[in-house]
């Protein structure tokens, strides 16, 4: 097993070698920037791995993280390329970042455009269950990615101005999560779920997407751990316990989880790295609060190492992360299909924030 000081010296590269010296409107690690020429705007991706490096080192990392942030977040606390009206869960990610960058500085800027994200989730589109619909051009549905990028900051909201709502709706959200989209028979969680069974990536019976993906079930791990850490609610604990020991159930003779876990002899499918960092992320910050088995530990551990050692190598002196699913999704422009042949289409990267934002976040937890 690749011990700790590797993983944490190669964290430690990937912080001073290439994050802390990217433009922040040109960042190294924002793949989708570069392979299709976006503009820079107020994104996920970004704001995941600024959450890692204050994981990480918030002394060695907080000056970066504030002026990259403070790019996107105007004097006013308005936020020019975030886009309300969207409904985007997406965009609610880099709100944690806010939340403790409001708390470094004293900067009232970061407060009020935490204020308008929250804003965003008061007047977003709803199931019928409560749960957020994932973005607004995605009428009821629910996709797992949004345990991540909007419960935790709903509930660390909730918790900070004082609004025990906020904070019951984040687990009771979770736990619809779970009464609709968990798979009874492995205890994974398919990608997606669409009440009214009518989009034509849905099952007509249960609206459940057809497979199982890797990034969407680490989404949720981590979300899971987070929420748990910041509610101690022990409904969230025990999903938290079960998802992580179901993944276990899953790693790979090297320790990695693959893009379809539960297709692992399907020609094509191969060891995925971000949904197994985020696994290991939520794993370990899970047997640090106590809320997850043993061998689920273990298992987390067994999972960075096998990254490290194994889908991470050095050019230039510079570390290089593969295997990373660039994206996927259900639906859309491209019609996505949820099937496990599309899946496995989808775009393999290296160096995408998806892959080194875990990475660093796991590197973290295995710090404490």
């Amino acid at each position: 097993m690749t011990d700790l000081k590797e993983i944490e010296r190669t964290a430690l590269d990937y912080i001073d070698k290439m994050i802390l010296p990217s433009d922040p409107f040109m960042p190294l690690w924002n793949r989708e920037n570069h392979i299709f020429r976006k503009e820079p705007k107020w994104n996920y991706m970004d704001n995941c791995v600024i959450r890692g490096i204050l994981m990480f080192d918030r002394e060695r990392c907080g000056g970066y993280a504030e002026k990259f942030v403070k790019s996107y977040v105007a004097a006013d606390g308005s936020i020019p390329t975030f886009r309300e009206e969207d409904f985007n869960l997406d965009n609610i990610c880099g709100g944690m970042n806010l939340l403790t960058l409001g708390e470094m500085t004293g900067d009232e800027r970061f407060g009020l455009a935490a204020e308008r994200l929250f804003r965003q989730l008061k007047n977003q589109p709803r199931l019928g269950c409560g749960c957020f619909w994932h973005k607004g051009i995605y009428p009821r549905q629910m996709w797992l990615d949004g345990a991540y990028m909007a419960l935790p900051f709903l509930a660390a909201y909730g918790i900070k101005k004082g609004d025990k709502q906020a904070v019951s709706d984040a687990l009771h959200q979770a736990a619809q999560i779970r009464r609709f989209m968990e798979d009874g028979s492995s205890g994974l969680y398919f990608h997606g779920y669409n009440e009214t069974a009518d989009m034509f990536w849905a099952d007509p019976e249960t609206g459940l997407s057809r497979e199982i993906w890797l990034r969407s079930n680490g989404w949720l791990c981590a979300g899971l751990a987070d929420l748990y850490e910041l509610t101690g609610d022990a409904d969230c604990g025990r999903m938290l316990r079960d998802l992580t020991d179901a993944l276990t159930g899953r790693l790979n003779g090297e320790g990695m989880l693959m893009q379809l876990p539960l297709r692992p002899e399907l020609p094509g499918n191969y060891p995925e790295t971000s949904g197994t960092l985020l696994y290991a992320y939520g794993a370990i910050k899970g047997g640090r609060l106590g809320v997850v088995s043993e061998s689920a530990v273990d298992g987390g551990k067994s999972a960075i190492s096998a990254v490290c050692r194994d889908h991470i190598r050095y050019e230039k002196g510079i570390p290089v992360l593969g295997n990373i699913c660039l994206m996927a999704g259900l639906g859309g422009s491209q019609n996505r299909d949820g099937s496990a042949e599309y899946y496995l289409s989808e775009r393999i990267v290296e160096n995408d924030a998806k892959g080194i934002a875990p990475f660093i976040m796991a590197a973290a937890e295995l710090r404490r």
